[in-house]
């Protein structure tokens, strides 16, 4: 047994307190670190145009609140769409007169784009068809106005429409307001002429599943000379906006000019995994024009991603600033001589890690961080065996060094293990005997608070049942394993195995420092603790906020039946974990009995935490429940029903869906009790928010129709599927046919039908058997026909005709978005104004409800 230390448990945490605090501290003002906004559009000290925060907001909130809510297909899209055009316009004008009065090489060119087409858009697993009708894009191209000039661009894109129940004020419009900034300074900085043209494209169609930049891409003059793509986003309101997405080295070392970088290769694996169920416009131009590039977003505060608070007033300051002068450094870079854009033409995947990290940003190849690795880990492993010390020198025979190492991986396997159990346990418990998931939705941080404990819990528990290990050891395997980690990983090529790296390497310096502090490596000094502690605690908690920041809000969205609570159980554990390396060998200094005292304490505190957690409601007014209802009204039954949903786990949701029947629906309704509704593919009542539909848990309650209502949707002028150019070919066993789809008043319309499709316009790779086809439609505002080409195969059931299940949003139906004509909604609108007063006061505000009335049916042609 190693000597007893001088110091307790106690007092030696009591020591290490300002790393244990300071790091965190260290780490959160890093993170949330914004520069001051600016109003004045020039900087009074130089005279030089400058970016103003103040006025990017003034253009957000122009779009979100004095136009409103621009989904597309509305009349408020597009007055969007001639206010943009308005302000490209008076951009290119200033470009004019700058050139006139300086004779500067510069030139501005406007193109507003109008088109059609069709694009595939798998998502979610699901083979998903969209088609658009002349919907619009505004394109500003600055170039020295020479064909050498123009012949290699760099694109910028921004998206000008928002969501369905968004004013969009972050996402996108702050985007927006940046890069009419980035124009205007630009323009009006003296001296200033792009050697490569910058393409800023105001996209305006992103949220109907990115037809904007697939129509830029696949249509527009300019697009062939696009070399690499930024694109700007918002999935939250506050905080830098980071790096998620980086295509090639090149891009990555341009990032690198901007002032305040903040990516991770980190961040760039996890979305690229999959596993966030979300893209961006970023994909389009990947895949239609082959570009490398950059996708940076503000995800701070997503709780209010895609809700009706997406407000500028609920934008923290700084955030436009920090974007805007990020963008400009990047466009400025880019129009450069000795820009990397000419060279683009083609370009390979990067194998590059980076990461920022001490307030700088860090670059370098898979193949040094090779060499970096191996030679931490062989450094490692040479250190360990020189100085390595029999622990019990007592005893005949000692087990020998890597022995002794082999014992402590065990320890340090195990206490993973424990401290990743426990949480998932606690978790169980929330949810399952307790029934309060989600408990810790209204902050990301009370999810740490809930989840913390019980990992430290679970690895305390974990050394406690292993039985005695030696301090040193532990320490010692704890090294080799991080580093080893590290290598394996990046030979593996996975460029986040830098984590591991930034871990392992301080505590091989701890060591180092602890040999010339004692002697040697037997004692641990509480010094080696403080060394080894800080960096990776600094490093974990820079990696644990951006992740609990996006996933948090997010598991409000993944549907009732994923394990909300035990993801965020494992995130949490998994990453602390990684932050708080030391806690496993710091566990065996004091020996047994103060082990098992920590292991009451832990098991006290998480008792307590939990008893806490469970009192705690899910949601509050800026981080609310979102619930999904439905109007809708079908043309073929004549029935009107009222859909109702939600996409998370939380308690509470049935008792909602009851109080909202007693109050709305029909008594009958209300005594037969509530049945949730299959969501499956041939649940066309929710179509309109397909492939997304399949995360909700729905339930249809039947409304009256008071007597002598007249549908304004059955006339036939109204919605209505015909066919075509229809033959049918007998011998050849196929028929083909056009599908015409009208639909005045209607938007987002869809078409759903089984067949075996044998060729369509929509691509050359329809599946090769009788299939479930989903086709989504988004156009201009006032466009009301739309249609596919077929040639189905027929057999005995499709001989009869094709059946076809269709439903569509009425553009004058969506509250609040509408509220200004809610008199030309119908029924619909008249039940969500009550419906609405109702719930936010039955809820205290902590509910946000996307209300669409829509119309549907089902018709054979």
């Amino acid at each position: 047994m190693s000597p007893r230390p001088r110091w307790g448990p106690i007092r030696s945490l009591i020591v290490l307190s300002p790393v244990l605090i300071g790091a965190p501290f260290l780490a959160l003002k890093q993170h949330y670190a914004l520069p001051s906004p600016l109003t004045e559009l020039t900087n009074p000290s130089t005279g030089l145009p400058q970016i103003s925060e103040a006025r990017i907001l003034g253009y957000a909130k122009y779009l979100s609140e004095d136009i409103g809510y621009r989904t597309v297909g509305t009349y408020e899209h597009a007055l969007a769409d001639t206010w943009m055009v308005e302000q490209a316009e008076a951009v290119k004008k200033n470009c004019e007169d700058v050139v006139a009065a300086t004779g500067r090489k510069l030139e501005c060119e406007v193109w507003r784009q109008e088109g059609s087409g069709s694009h595939r858009f798998d998502m979610m697993n699901k083979r998903l068809y969209k088609t658009y009708v002349n919907l619009t894009n505004i394109v500003v191209r600055i170039s020295d106005g020479t064909q050498e000039g123009k012949e290699h661009a760099v694109l910028v894109n921004s998206h000008l429409d928002s969501t369905l129940p968004s004013p969009g004020a972050a996402d996108d419009a702050i985007s927006v307001g940046v890069m009419l900034e980035c124009m205007r300074v630009l323009v009006n900085t003296p001296g200033w002429e792009p050697k490569h043209a910058i393409v800023f494209l105001f996209n305006h169609a992103e949220e109907s599943l990115q037809d904007g930049s697939h129509l830029f891409s696949t249509q527009h003059p300019v697009a062939p000379t696009i070399r690499a793509a930024i694109n700007l986003e918002a999935a939250g309101t506050t905080g830098r906006e980071i790096l998620f997405q980086a295509t090639s080295e090149e891009m990555i070392q341009a990032y690198s000019h901007v002032p305040r970088p903040f990516g991770t290769i980190f961040a760039n694996d996890i979305f690229s995994s999959g596993i966030i169920l979300s893209d961006t416009d970023f994909r389009q131009f990947e895949q239609y024009l082959n570009v490398t590039g950059l996708d940076m977003a503000i995800i701070g505060n997503s709780y209010l991603y895609h809700m009706r608070k997406d407000l500028v007033e609920n934008i923290q300051a700084g955030v436009a600033q920090n974007m805007a002068e990020n963008t400009l450094a990047l466009l400025q870079h880019l129009s450069a001589s000795g820009s990397p854009i000419p060279t683009l033409t083609e370009y390979t995947p990067p194998t590059t890690v980076f990461f920022s990290y001490l307030g700088f940003f860090f670059i370098y190849s898979f193949t040094t961080a090779k060499v970096m690795y191996s030679a931490l880990l062989a450094v490692s492993l040479v250190f360990v065996r020189a100085t390595y010390v029999d622990p019990a020198p007592a005893m005949k025979k000692g087990r020998g060094v890597w022995a002794e190492q082999r014992r402590g991986a065990v320890a340090v396997v195990v206490g993973i293990l424990g401290s990743v159990l426990m949480p998932n346990l606690v978790a169980v418990v929330m949810q399952r005997v307790l029934g309060k998931s989600m408990s810790w939705f209204a902050s990301q941080y009370s999810a740490i608070m809930l989840y913390g404990p019980a990992s430290l819990l679970g690895a305390l528990l974990s050394q406690s049942l292993l039985g005695p290990v030696h301090e040193q050891t532990a320490f010692t395997a704890l090294l080799l394993m991080q580093a080893a980690f590290a290598f394996a990983g990046q030979m593996a090529g996975v460029g986040s195995s830098a984590v591991f790296f930034l871990s392992a390497l301080p505590l091989l310096l701890a060591l180092i420092i602890n040999r010339v502090i004692t002697g040697g490596v037997k004692n641990i000094s509480l010094v080696t603790y403080a060394v080894g502690l800080l960096f990776p605690l600094f490093g974990g908690v820079l990696l644990l906020i951006p992740v609990v920041e996006v996933f948090v809000p997010l598991t409000g969205r993944i549907g009732a039946d994923a394990p909300a609570d035990n993801i965020i159980a494992t995130i949490v554990s998994v990453i602390g974990a990684q932050a708080l390396p030391l806690v496993l060998p710091f566990s065996h200094r004091f020996g047994p009995r103060a082990l098992k005292r920590g292991v009451v304490y832990m098991s006290m505190i998480t008792a307590i935490v939990i008893a806490v957690f469970s009192m705690r409601v899910p949601f509050d007014d800026m981080h609310q429940k979102r619930v999904f209802i439905l109007h809708l009204e079908n043309v073929t039954t004549h029935e009107q029903s009222l859909h109702i949903a939600a996409a998370d786990g939380a308690p509470g949701f049935e008792l909602l869906v009851n109080d909202i029947v007693k109050e709305f629906a029909p008594a009958s309704v209300s005594e037969a009790g509530l049945v949730p509704v299959v969501m499956d593919d041939y649940n066309s009542d929710w179509d309109s928010l397909y492939p997304f539909s399949a995360f909700l848990t729905p339930y249809k309650v039947p409304l009256p129709v008071e007597t002598g209502y007249v549908s304004p949707w059955t006339a036939e002028s109204q919605f209505k599927i015909s066919a075509l150019n229809d033959v049918k070919d007998f011998a050849a066993g196929t028929r083909s046919l056009t599908l015409e789809i009208t639909h005045p008043g209607l938007i987002w319309t869809v078409i759903a039908f089984d067949a075996h499709v044998l060729k369509w316009n929509l691509d050359d790779n329809p599946p090769d058997e009788r299939a479930r086809h989903l086709i989504k439609e988004a156009s201009f505002y006032g466009k009301d026909t739309w249609s596919v080409d077929l040639v189905v195969k027929l057999d005995e059931r499709t001989a009869g005709g094709l059946v076809i299940n269709f439903v569509g949003l009425q553009e004058k139906g969506m509250w609040p978005g509408k509220k200004a004509v809610k008199e030309q909604g119908g029924v619909a609108m008249e039940l969500f104004e009550r419906l609405d007063a109702w719930v936010e006061e039955k809820t205290g505000g902590t509910v946000d409800a996307l209300l669409m009335g829509c119309v549907g049916g089902i018709m054979t042609v």
